[in-house]
């Protein structure tokens, strides 16, 4: 008898089981169950163990099995494999697990705005808490969904977040953790043949997300559908950006434009059709969370509303004895997160659907001020900087960064990719040729010297840079070349008064200083290039743009 089946044995003949129960009732057994509390707005604040504060790649694991591992890069160091013995007895722990719970509570969803590929998802817990995660992030299954490519393949995923597999048990099959010298006690798994997800010992909501969205990018290419690790917002005369970038590059902020609706803030797909968001809700990254800064975000966590009519899920965040949150409190974790439906936001469109895009921007927050606030890119080197994926860790958004270190993930989303790089690179290229998608590169990191020395790039530069992209402003001026990493620079931009600012070596004092950086940074390009980047099937006019 196969999991599915198994599951819904366990269900059928467990006494209580809520199937898709009221947002409001979820909202009540979460803080009757004492997994969260009301904060004084009226959002849930909850706390997970230390373990639990973010993703853990290394627990995290590809079932190997035909006919799907011949597809997976297993040569990608966050592809980990996990025998089907091993997932076998997972399985079997989270049946038991299920079948002892006080309370389960399933929720039936997709990932997919767009019904022609939407994948159902249905989701069983002991926590109620994750249910209510589901219901902030995933999609409400559409009349259409029958239409879907996916329709007769629908995934199974059991979330069993303080649930901790047996070391001596597991010894041999799970990796070591270091922590405790011991077998670690948690595993995140998929199974992409039998469509089966099991998270067992995580409490990071983010786990949950992330598995499903590595699911949907493993699938989606069969179908000649490019999914993207990416923010996607639209105009007023419904004109498409997608905006690529990886921590601290600006990419939430840059898509919450008040001027402009927002279909996604993460996950999104490139079909025939156009692009249209997996998700539902937004999973946004509340460390430092000023009101002045990203104002609908600061609403959809901080507005007053009763808890039952509210539902934010606020995860490891500060909060005081009042029931105020302190978003610049990093004692619990820099990685505080918020969890909240797309419709607490002033901006949004409600299909989360849109157009082809008119224009990319990969962004970067480029540390050592070598690289230019905005550059055009071709075909070959929008694929290149898609494989790339650079971007600097500073001090901030990663525990333990003093001095910035460069950064290469390729895609934009390393940990979230089980195929070769060259499907979706290809498939990138081949649709901003099709679809004549304008490409840029935009760093919103330092200008006039690195970090501790220039100072970060002036955001209301980096919008006026990027309106002008949109609007195709900057299709028609002049362009130079930078000679080391082969980028065209405008030389103006309407509304710009200083022009002297498009070019990262004229903000320099010393053009011998910046010189010697900008060889620095492109001798770290070659190095990943040559010894970590997944060159396979990638065309040669590709490979060649390496500074």
């Amino acid at each position: 008898m196969d999991f599915h089946r198994r599951i819904d044995n366990v269900l059928t003949m467990h006494s209580k089981v809520a199937e898709d129960p009221p947002r409001a009732q979820m909202i009540r057994s979460a803080i009757e169950n004492r997994e969260a509390v009301a904060s004084k707005c009226g959002a849930l604040a909850g706390w997970t163990p230390v373990e639990s504060t973010g993703r853990s790649p290394k627990d995290t694991y590809i079932v190997r099995r035909k006919p799907s591992e011949e597809h997976v890069d297993w040569s990608a160091e966050n592809n980990v494999p996990m025998e089907p013995d091993t997932f076998e007895m997972m399985k079997k722990d989270a049946l038991a697990a299920i079948g002892a719970a006080g309370q389960i509570y399933m929720t039936n969803r997709v990932l997919g705005a767009d019904p022609d590929y939407c994948l159902g998802i249905r989701t069983v817990s002991d926590r109620a808490l994750t249910a209510l995660f589901t219901d902030n992030m995933f999609r409400p299954v559409p009349p259409e969904a029958g239409g879907s490519v996916f329709r007769d393949l629908p995934f199974l995923v059991v979330a069993l977040p303080y649930h901790k597999l047996d070391p001596e048990k597991y010894q041999g099959r799970l990796r070591i953790d270091p922590a405790t010298g011991k077998t670690s006690t948690m595993a995140a798994a998929m199974d992409f043949d039998d469509r089966i997800g099991l998270i067992i010992g995580s409490a990071y909501l983010g786990t949950l997300k992330k598995l499903m969205f590595t699911v949907m990018n493993y699938l989606t290419p069969e179908h000649g559908i490019l999914p993207l690790h990416c923010a996607a917002n639209e105009g007023p005369k419904g004109g498409v950006n997608l905006l690529l970038g990886l921590s601290g590059t600006g990419k939430t902020t840059l898509s919450a434009d008040p001027r402009r609706v927002l279909l996604g803030d993460d996950e999104h797909a490139w079909s025939d059709s156009g692009i249209a968001n997996f998700e539902g809700g937004c999973y946004a990254k509340l460390i430092n969370l000023r009101q002045e800064k990203e104002p609908e975000i600061f609403y959809a966590i901080n507005h007053n509303a009763a808890p039952e009519d509210h539902g934010a899920i606020v995860e490891n965040a500060m909060i005081y004895p009042d029931g105020t949150f302190d978003f610049g409190d990093t004692r619990l974790t820099p990685n505080s997160r918020g969890s909240y439906p797309l419709r607490f936001l002033w901006h949004f469109k409600p299909s989360a659907v849109g157009g082809h895009p008119d224009v990319i921007l990969f962004l970067t927050a480029d540390a050592n001020g070598v690289l230019p606030p905005i550059a055009k890119l071709d075909v070959d080197q929008a694929m290149f900087w898609f494989m790339m994926g650079y971007t600097s860790k500073v001090e901030g958004t990663e525990r333990g960064i003093v001095n910035p270190v460069s950064n290469f993930s390729r895609l934009f989303g390393a940990p979230f990719i089980p195929r070769r790089s060259s499907v979706y690179i290809k498939m990138l290229g081949e649709k901003v040729q099709r679809h004549r998608t304008r490409t840029y590169l935009v760093n919103t990191g330092w200008s006039g010297g690195p970090f501790g020395i220039g100072k970060r790039m002036d955001i209301d530069l980096t919008r006026l840079l990027v309106d002008a992209a949109e609007k195709g402003a900057l299709e028609d001026v002049e362009f130079g070349l930078d000679p080391v990493f082969r980028l065209r620079i405008p030389k103006s931009c309407p509304g710009l008064s200083n022009a002297a600012l498009l070019n990262p070596r004229d903000t320099w004092t010393d053009k011998a200083e910046y010189d010697a950086r900008a060889g620095k940074l492109a001798a770290e390009f070659r190095n990943w290039f040559e010894k970590k980047c997944d060159k396979s099937g990638v065309p040669a006019s590709v490979l060649s743009q390496c500074p």
